[in-house]
């Protein structure tokens, strides 16, 4: 472990310990690697609410079954040299929810980051840091999902004490503070609550992490959102 890992304060999350660790190391090797990185006339240099925009124009056209990117094939030699993605989603690993179809958007458009119950830790962190310090990333969504098998599991271990094999509990654990939050709230459908607030809290922490990805919130260059996707409609919401 390196020294400033084991001077970080206890008081700190293991997820931005990490992410800390993480940041220090991909600023020694900087730049990383710099035939990625965008520039000002750069395709994905546009306004973080253009990007959005652009983002949730594809999922209506996916909801409405009118999606444009077929041919994936296109563009595929310039793709072999650089990627210029315009938004960076951290999903979940569930099957059912594709990001790049359900935004209706081609190969290098989309800087995806998934995982079981769609939260950050270090090594997702670091991964947005790379997405929106070298690539140029104007937008994040967190997006959750309807019926979410991760987000149940979560429910039944905080609420009625079951438990789970193997490293499942570790996924529990970082699920752990928006699930519990929407427990102590007391909804009448507790599941779709959790889901948002499962959003809702790892979009929060998004924001302040430091160095990057705050800085970059505090200057405009950055959106971070969240959104749950509905399997049966195909469409996204906003939170």
């Amino acid at each position: 472990m390196c020294d400033r890992c084991e001077q970080i304060s206890p008081f700190l999350s293991r997820r931005r310990a990490l992410g800390g660790c993480l940041a220090l190391a991909g600023a020694a090797l900087a730049p990383w690697p710099s035939r990625a990185a965008a520039g000002p006339g750069a395709p994905n240099a546009v306004a973080p609410q253009e990007a959005l925009d652009r983002l949730m124009a594809g999922n209506a056209r996916y909801a409405a079954n009118v999606s444009q990117n077929r041919d994936y094939s296109a563009g595929r030699a310039e793709r072999a040299s650089a990627q210029y993605p315009f938004a960076a989603i951290v999903g979940c690993a569930d099957s059912r929810v594709a990001p790049e179809l359900v935004f209706d958007q081609g190969p290098g458009q989309l800087f995806v980051v998934r995982v079981a119950g769609n939260f950050v830790n270090g090594g997702g962190l670091a991964s947005l840091e790379y997405g929106v310090q070298y690539l140029g990333v104007p937008l994040i969504i967190v997006l959750g999902h309807s019926n979410c098998g991760a987000i149940s599991s979560a429910i039944k271990v905080l609420q009625d004490g079951a438990s789970l094999p193997g490293h499942l509990p570790d996924l529990i654990a970082d699920l752990k503070p928006g699930v519990q939050a929407a427990i102590d709230r007391k909804p009448k459908d507790l599941l779709a609550e959790a889901i948002r607030s499962n959003v809702q809290y790892n979009v929060a922490q998004l924001r302040v992490d430091e160095p990057i990805l705050a800085d970059k919130v505090a200057h405009g260059e950055v959106k971070i959102v969240g959104g749950v996707y509905d399997i049966a409609t195909g469409k996204v919401g906003l939170i």
